[in-house]
C-alpha cells in the first residue's frame, strides 16, 4: 500500500477552492501571474505549494482522460458545491489508498449499518490493524495515529458525509438523477472487472445493491447508458462521450 500525508493535509486545507485553482494552472504559472495570494488567502507559497501537492495527488489526479474530463467540467462550471465534492470523494478515494482502505473498513461499514456516528478511536483501531501489516506505519506514534484519524473524520466532513463538531454524525446522500448518471459514467470509466456487481467502487453509490440495480433499470436512464444484467452480472456501457454527458444531464 501507498500511504502518504494528503489525508493530513487536505484535512486542514482551509480553501477548497484552490482545487478549481489547480485544474488550470500550477503554482509555477500562479508565481509568474499575479501571484497565489489572488486566488486565496493561505499566507505563504510554501503552505500553498504543499497544498497543491496534496491536491494534484489526491483530489485531481486522473486515471484516465474520461475521468479528467468529467471532474474538470463539473468543477469548472459548479466549483465546490456538494454535487462536485462527492465527484472529488470518488475520485480521492480511487487515487489514495489509505482513503480507500479508511472507507471500506470503517465509514462504509457504519453507513449501511444505519449507524449514525464514526468515533476517532475506531479509525485509530482501523489504523493499528493495518499497522501489522504495513511496515511503513510501524514507526509511527500513537500520536500520530490519533493525528491521522482525526483528519479523516474532518475530511469526510469536507466531503459533507459527516457533520458536527466534537461529536460528528453520518451523513446519509441520495444522489439525484444528474450525480446517479455520473456516478455510473465514473465507475465505467475507473473498474477494470466486466462484471460491475464485484466492483469495490459498487459501495461509493451510497445505495444497497439491490436499489441501485432497480434504479439502473429505469426508462428515464436508457438515453446514457445501456445495461446488461443477468441477475449474477451487470455490464454498463455508456451511450455520451465524456466530453457531453455532464452538459447533457445538468
Amino acid at each position: 500500500m501507498i500511504i502518504n500525508s494528503d489525508l493530513n493535509i487536505l484535512g486542514g486545507l482551509p480553501d477548497w477552492n484552490l482545487i478549481n485553482v489547480f485544474l488550470k494552472e500550477s503554482i509555477g504559472s500562479l508565481r509568474k501571474g499575479a501571484g497565489a495570494h489572488s486566488y486565496t488567502a493561505i499566507k505563504t507559497d510554501k503552505s500553498v505549494k504543499r497544498f497543491e501537492k496534496a491536491i494534484s495527488g489526491t483530489l485531481i489526479k486522473f486515471h484516465n482522460p474520461g475521468v479528467k474530463t468529467l471532474v474538470s467540467d463539473v468543477i469548472t462550471s459548479e466549483d465546490i458545491t456538494n454535487d462536485s465534492l462527492l465527484l472529488l470523494f470518488w475520485n480521492a478515494s480511487f487515487n489514495n489508498e489509505l482513503l480507500h482502505y479508511f472507507n471500506t473498513h470503517v465509514y462504509f461499514p457504519a453507513f449501511y449499518s444505519g449507524r449514525i456516528t464514526i468515533k476517532q478511536n475506531e479509525v485509530v483501531a482501523c489504523l493499528k490493524d493495518l499497522r501489522e501489516r504495513e511496515v511503513q506505519l510501524q514507526k509511527w506514534a500513537e500520536y500520530t495515529l490519533e493525528k491521522v484519524a482525526s483528519k479523516y473524520l474532518t475530511l469526510l466532513k469536507k466531503f459533507n458525509l459527516m457533520e458536527g463538531a466534537l461529536k460528528k454524525t453520518i451523513v446519509h446522500p441520495y444522489l439525484n438523477d444528474k450525480m446517479f448518471v455520473l456516478f455510473i459514467y465514473w465507475i465505467t470509466a475507473v473498474e477494470s472487472k466486466s462484471n460491475l456487481l464485484e466492483s469495490e467502487w459498487l459501495k461509493y453509490s451510497f445505495s444497497d445493491k439491490s436499489l441501485f440495480i432497480e434504479r439502473l433499470m429505469q426508462k428515464k436512464f436508457s438515453k446514457y447508458f445501456q445495461l446488461h444484467y443477468t441477475g449474477d452480472k451487470l455490464k454498463l456501457e455508456t451511450v455520451m462521450s465524456y466530453s457531453t454527458i455532464y452538459h447533457a444531464i445538468k
